[in-house]
């Protein structure tokens, strides 16, 4: 076993997007594509002496690989600890529980969230820093810059480290922990909900749909749902991590956890139904034949948070990303706390969180979590909605209507039209730009417009201005459209399109949300010119 230099050549578009450098497996399989990330990593990072690095990703293929490349890497680079979850397994947001309890300097995630996966799907990777949060932009474009540069890769020649036992190794003078990869979050977790009460509410015969797809959530929900929770065998489905997500598209939402909402919408459903993705950060909470959107869900948890004892003090504040809805608003508004609009990305909320402003953030992505990580945390909003249940005796249904009853409802939806060439997604977002500054005042969908801006975001902690984040449009009523280039695809460009109207008339709060928002759809259509320069007639997707 020795220390070895190798030659290397850098490529060409590793810049980090909102979660890291994601691509498609065969492009991480490039050889020294991965090296050279990681050793750009390692140059911006520094001496690593006296220090630990944590490594894990979601399971999918290409993960074992990675995580041997990475593990001589980082015995190269000179760290004196790594922890690796046992089977190369770490959630997300167990990455991040784990260290902020083990005090480590940062961590490595190999993961494409809820992109595809199997040898023609997705592979990511992404570098959280010592609050458990992923890295700021300054970090990330700097390995950006540092990847155009790297001409030699320092590595270990050595063979492959068994991870599938608990147990230490080393590799030179750096130690290897393979760890329990569920028992540092499944501790964070037990400090935060009334866990005797979920198991009562079991008990009582509540029942449980809880679909992991085929993910890493799953051995975390059968550790915590059915290990010390007490819910049936089988209220967690597909639980076992496939390095394909059994060929699924590992997304909750209505389109994609289409089983989930099938059984959801039977006669005999059960009480709640519940999916995380591909690395258990995102979550789709779902009642009988009633799927809750993301913005009520955050909106929802916020309401009642003091229900809950690891929040019974009270919230500091709320964040939520530009996109979502303002659901969250009308609740911070009424408890008397702030709320803050932030860019996509979860990367903006650590400042807040740790700077103490706020408890509860959320994305309209599915994704919702709190001051417990630095992450969004799928099962983590599960266990949530459980307690609310279980100590306000409503149903998931229940508690959204009362939500609308007092705030009126956010009709909300996004339409993405997913692999657009780049040249042309970049066009219309240049063209719409350029229109910005006579739309004030006009008259769009029957109403005047507002607003009309490219939102931009100084962070309060440390002043940092994010420009670019959305172009918006705001109508008077407060309706919005907000067109957005997103960072997660790996083929082409996304465009996303979020749509939103408070209806504050309980009589139409049952109305199809494509019906209440069609005048906005043709705003979004008007403006932008969205068949033009998409080609399609329809979006990919719409949740």
């Amino acid at each position: 076993m020795k220390r070895v230099t190798r030659p290397a050549t850098p490529f060409e578009g590793q810049r980090p997007g909102t979660s890291g450098l994601r691509k498609k497996v065969s492009v991480f399989q490039q050889p020294g594509y991965l090296e050279n990330f990681v050793q750009a990593l390692f140059n911006v990072l520094g001496d690593a002496s006296g220090k630990t690095l944590v490594v894990g990703g979601d399971g999918r293929y290409y993960n074992r690989v990675a995580i041997q490349t990475i593990l001589r890497m980082a015995a190269a680079h000179g760290y004196a600890r790594v922890l690796v979850g046992q089977g190369g397994i770490l959630s997300t947001p167990a990455m991040s529980a784990v260290i902020r309890r083990r005090a480590a300097s940062g961590g490595i995630v190999l993961s494409a969230s809820h992109n595809p996966g199997g040898p023609s799907g997705d592979f990511g990777i992404k570098y959280n820093i010592a609050n458990g949060g992923p890295a700021p932009e300054s970090v990330t474009e700097a390995i950006y810059l540092r990847s155009r540069e790297v001409h030699e890769v320092h590595t270990v020649d050595s063979p492959d480290l068994p991870l599938d036992a608990l147990g230490t190794h080393r590799l030179l003078d750096t130690q290897i922990e393979i760890i329990d990869p569920v028992a540092d979050y499944c501790a964070v977790q037990r400090a935060l909900f009334d866990f005797d009460a979920i198991r009562a509410l079991f008990a009582r015969g509540f029942r449980l749909r809880l679909d992991t797809m085929w993910a890493v959530g799953g051995p975390y929900a059968k550790a915590l749902i059915e290990g010390e929770l007490g819910a049936p065998a089988g209220t967690v489905v597909n639980a076992t991590p496939r390095e394909d997500f059994g060929d699924l598209h590992p997304d909750p939402n209505p389109v994609n956890a289409t089983d989930l909402i099938a059984h959801m919408a039977a006669a005999d459903a059960p009480d709640m139904g519940a999916a995380t993705d591909g690395d258990a950060d995102r979550n789709m909470i779902v009642g009988r034949n009633f799927a809750v959107s993301p913005s009520d869900s955050l909106a929802v948890l916020a309401a009642h948070a003091t229900r809950i004892p690891g929040y019974a003090a009270g919230l500091a504040g709320v964040a939520r990303s530009m996109p979502t809805s303002t659901a969250v608003d009308r609740v911070a508004a009424k408890l008397g706390i702030a709320c803050y609009e932030t860019p996509t990305g979860w990367k903006f909320f650590g400042n807040l969180l740790d700077a103490g402003k706020v408890t509860l953030c959320g994305e309209e992505s599915y994704g919702t979590g709190s001051n417990h990580i630095r992450e969004k945390d799928g099962l983590w909003a599960v266990l949530f909605w459980l307690n609310l249940i279980a100590v306000t005796g409503k149903s998931v249904e229940q508690l959204v209507r009362a939500l609308w009853a007092e705030h009126g409802r956010c009709v909300y939806s996004r339409h993405d039209y997913e692999g657009i060439p780049t040249a042309q997604a970049d066009a219309l977002m240049r063209d719409l730009r350029a229109a910005l500054p006579g739309l004030p005042g006009t008259v769009l969908a029957g109403e005047p417009v507002a607003i009309a801006d490219d939102f931009a975001y100084t962070d309060p902690t440390d002043g940092s201005i994010s420009s670019k984040q959305g172009v918006r449009i705001i109508l008077r009523s407060g309706s919005r459209v907000v067109f957005r280039l997103s960072g997660t695809g790996t083929e082409g460009a996304t465009l996303r399109i979020y749509l939103e109207r408070h209806e504050p008339d309980p009589s139409r709060h049952d109305l199809p949300a494509q019906q209440a928002l069609a005048p906005l759809v043709a705003l979004a259509e008007q403006v932008a010119r969205v068949r033009h320069f998409t080609g399609m007639d329809t979006p990919s997707v719409m949740t």
